[in-house]
């Protein structure tokens, strides 16, 4: 049983808390999302999936949350932030969307401050961006001392650019960029065929939480 402590920021539905305790990736993990309908949503796929006392749905504001608010500094933190700002893009019809998907209720250096508050020294915080908005997230990072370490690029497919871009940052950590290769979320569709299947290395990801590179990378990480 995994021993370290999580925080997810905007955690919506939970599924990637949920994904992450079932997975037996963290010990506990404390899933802080705004919007009522969703906090509420979230108690409710806890409960389901039997996994009350390892997943702990909060309603709060990410911009007041303290280490307090996760019963102390966290070895992990994740998040999805809303990814565009306001007055960009389409507004949404339902409201919730619209909070979910644009900085209304916190910009990405507030997610990042409140990453960097709820971790402890050389603790990770993972979050998927946008690749156009990435200088954003960095000087973000940086102001809270957490410093980017891993960073993928994700393609819908090898002929697409890149739709998203995950990092992960360390606080507290010496600047040092890793570029892994480029996740392909499906495979080429054969001629005639309308459905897209996922690739591999994205059927991992689903499947068990983890990066396909992910045990190469610890492994030399221990050998240093």
């Amino acid at each position: 049983m995994p021993r370290a402590t999580a925080a997810e920021l905007g955690s919506g539905s939970g599924i990637v808390s949920l994904l992450l305790a079932a997975r037996q990736k963290i010990a506990v993990i404390t899933a802080a999302e705004l919007q009522p309908s969703y906090a509420e949503l979230t108690a409710r796929n806890v409960a389901l999936n039997n996994l009350e006392g390892r997943v702990r749905p909060l309603c709060a504001d990410i911009r007041s949350l303290t280490a307090n608010c996760t019963g102390g500094e966290v070895s992990l933190v994740v998040s999805n932030p809303p990814y565009m700002t306001c007055g960009t893009g389409k507004r949404n019809e339902k409201e919730t969307n619209y909070l979910a998907r644009h900085e209304v209720c916190g910009t990405i250096a507030d997610f990042c401050a409140a990453a960097g508050r709820l971790l402890r020294h050389r603790g990770r915080f993972v979050s998927v961006w946008l690749p156009d908005r990435l200088p954003e997230l960095f000087a973000a990072l940086r102001r809270e001392e957490m410093e980017p370490k891993r960073m993928t690029f994700v393609h819908a497919d090898a002929g697409s650019e890149p739709c998203m871009v995950l990092t992960e940052a360390v606080k507290g950590a010496a600047p040092s960029l890793r570029v892994t290769a480029p996740l392909l979320l499906y495979l080429p569709c054969a001629p005639g065929e309308r459905r897209r299947v996922l690739s591999p290395e994205a059927e991992q990801i689903y499947r068990t939480c983890s990066f396909p590179d992910e045990r190469s990378v610890k492994k030399s990480q221990n050998n240093k």
